[in-house]
């Protein structure tokens, strides 16, 4: 038999006082709770209730003290269950909020209209679909799909987990009226990159709040859809940050980065101050620019804002922006001051000073990570040290760096580490040992690759074994004018002009015109291997 507590009244009533508002952390906390054992107030329902709350919801860092607590309590109130269950559902463990759930079922705690919402938010966060269609099921059961908060946040957790076709069907005309269901419903669809239904209903939306009008915006930006964004964008009412971070981001990441810095501009005109995701944007782009010193201003502006104390994600930012405009001191002065440093940082100091001809003191830090701290290196770690020893010509470390992946850190090298060693071979001139390299790899070699060995072949003047590759890179793509070029030259360093007119001939027969650049080929093939090695996406390798 479910029991209904005397309390229920009172389940989502919160008498304010001195107790929470005055713990501001932990520490504070603990001593409020030593003095309520001290005076007795231990068992007092009252007293309790206002505990939980500030250990799971005024002080979210709190949470597992709270739960330690709650465990201690004979009979907790609905208030009390409601309360921990919310503050775990917003917690950086949300799926405490379902284990407090289940025991409140276990118990015979009868749920009322605050209990769902909250375990719905929980599977959201988590994106736990089955679990949360039974939730559904149990909103349904207990008499709550009518409730407006309920139904809002069904409405939410479809729209964005769950089936967005329920979430359709929830939002009916009573729906229509609240403004939450329609950002909601309008969200998901734009999530899924259904745009066009997302915007039908964005431009039905009675009133729309920041929510909707940022989603639309950053569904457009998410699709490379710059000129829709910018159409939005400048409808907007009153922008907040978010809206000018997501069209920075939006600029950043398709490319347009001069249209990024000309809107931060924009921002600051306006009086809109930027936060830590805005600068982290902007650094993005002076990387890709070269802007040095658009880069050293917002290296102030965070200086400034934060003291000398940054973030991490700022510190590295502010780390790959200084290595790739080739200011190294710089980049090492940022590295030095970051006190808690992650794998991501090693790895922008070890991969900037390995590009800039600083391969010694790339492997030097390195081994400093893996000597002085306990973080372990990533793929993206061994890249760059790989990097540090083909520009270096240290063969016998490359080899020994390789074997660490495997047999220390249980670490399959990828097609990218490969590549690495490939690149390091062939610029020694070790040509042949490159060849049985590339035999001898645990995947099929891509075009990169067999690209890298023919650089190589070009550099050192090996016919032969360029031809092997050039046979290989056209069985794979016969419109790359650079593996022409690049065999052609081959030919002609040698002296054997007939080789070198008969590949050109080969080229204008296969329609393939020479693209004209103007930096050398091995500069553009070099700039192609380094953009293969750090391409998020394998299969567009």
């Amino acid at each position: 038999m479910i029991r209904k507590r005397t309390s229920e009244k009172i389940s989502q009533i919160h008498h304010h006082s001195n107790l929470w508002r005055n713990c501001t952390n932990l520490r504070n906390l603990k001593q409020a709770h030593a003095l309520m054992i001290i005076n007795g107030l231990n068992s007092n329902p009252s007293t309790l209730r206002e505990f939980i709350y500030a250990s799971s919801v005024a002080i979210p860092s709190a949470i597992n003290y709270a739960h330690q607590v709650f465990a201690h309590i004979p009979e907790p109130d609905l208030f009390t269950w409601n309360t921990l269950i919310r503050g775990s559902a917003q917690s950086f463990n949300p799926s405490l909020a379902i284990n407090v759930y289940s025991q409140m079922e276990k118990r015979n705690i009868r749920p009322d209209n605050y209990t769902f919402p909250f375990v719905l938010k929980a599977c959201t966060k988590l994106s736990w679909v089955n679990i949360g269609s039974v939730i559904h099921g149990k909103v349904v059961k207990f008499g709550f799909e009518s409730n407006t908060y309920a139904r809002n946040t069904l409405i939410y957790f479809h729209s964005n987990c769950g089936y967005i076709e329920i979430a359709r069907k929830l939002f009916d005309d009573s729906a229509k009226k609240e403004i939450v269901p329609w950002s909601a419903l309008t969200s998901g669809y734009a999530k899924r990159g259904q745009l066009d239904i997302a915007r039908q209903l964005f431009d039905k939306m009675p009133i729309k709040d920041m929510i909707s009008w940022n989603v639309m915006i950053s569904g457009y930006v998410k699709q490379g859809d710059m000129k829709n964004a910018e159409n939005l964008f400048n409808m907007v009412p009153e922008k907040d940050v978010i809206t000018w971070n997501v069209m920075i981001s939006g600029y950043v990441l398709n490319g347009l980065h001069k249209q990024a810095l000309e809107i931060f501009d924009e921002m600051i005109r306006v009086g809109e101050r930027p936060d830590e995701v805005t600068m982290i944007s902007l650094l993005a782009a002076c990387s890709e620019l070269g802007a040095l010193d658009v880069g050293e201003k917002i290296h102030r502006f965070l200086s400034e804002t934060n003291g000398h104390d940054l973030s991490v994600s700022s510190g590295n930012a502010l780390i790959d922006m200084y290595a790739k405009c080739g200011s190294i001191e710089k980049s090492l002065q940022v590295f030095r001051s970051i006190r808690e440093k992650d794998v991501t940082t090693w790895n922008s100091i070890i991969v900037g000073t390995a590009f800039h001809g600083h391969s010694e003191k790339s492997i030097n830090i390195f081994e400093e990570m893996l000597n002085t701290t306990r973080i372990k290196p990533n793929e993206i770690t061994f890249i760059g040290v790989l990097i540090a020893c083909s520009h270096s010509g240290k063969i016998k470390e490359g080899y020994s760096y390789f074997d660490m992946m495997r047999i220390k850190y249980d670490m399959e090298p990828n097609i990218r580490h490969y590549g690495c060693m490939v690149d390091m071979l062939g610029r020694a001139g070790l040509l042949d040992d490159a060849y049985g390299f590339v035999m001898r790899m645990d995947m099929k070699a891509n075009a990169i690759i067999w690209r890298t060995l023919l650089g190589a072949c070009r550099v050192h003047g090996n016919i032969e074994l360029g031809k092997i590759a050039n046979e290989r890179l056209m069985e794979m793509r016969r419109d790359h004018s650079g593996d022409y070029v690049l065999m052609s030259n081959i030919y002609a360093l040698k002296g054997e002009w007939n080789g070198a007119e008969k590949v050109r001939e080969l080229m204008d027969n296969s329609g393939v015109k020479k693209i004209v650049a103007n930096s050398s080929h091995v500069d553009e093939d070099q700039k192609v291997f380094m953009e293969f090695l750090f391409e998020s996406d394998l299969t567009k390798v």
